[in-house]
């Protein structure tokens, strides 16, 4: 599940939070991210990165593997 999902409830529909989560757990299966803290960096990141107008699956993860 996306570490932030409460709040990124408030900021992101729930398409556009299907996407992050989508992201999230590709990356995080990729990379094998296991802690944490790298976790949460991730979820930061993709919410980051989405709201600055990388809002295209793809894009988003070549930007983050």
């Amino acid at each position: 599940m996306f570490p932030f999902q409460a709040a990124a409830h408030t900021i992101l529909d729930e398409a556009e939070l299907a996407l992050c989560q989508r992201v999230y757990d590709h990356v995080v299966s990729v990379k094998q991210i296991k802690s944490d803290a790298e976790r949460e960096d991730l979820a930061s990141r993709i919410i980051q990165t989405f709201q600055h107008g990388v809002k295209d699956e793809d894009a988003l993860l070549r930007l983050l593997i």
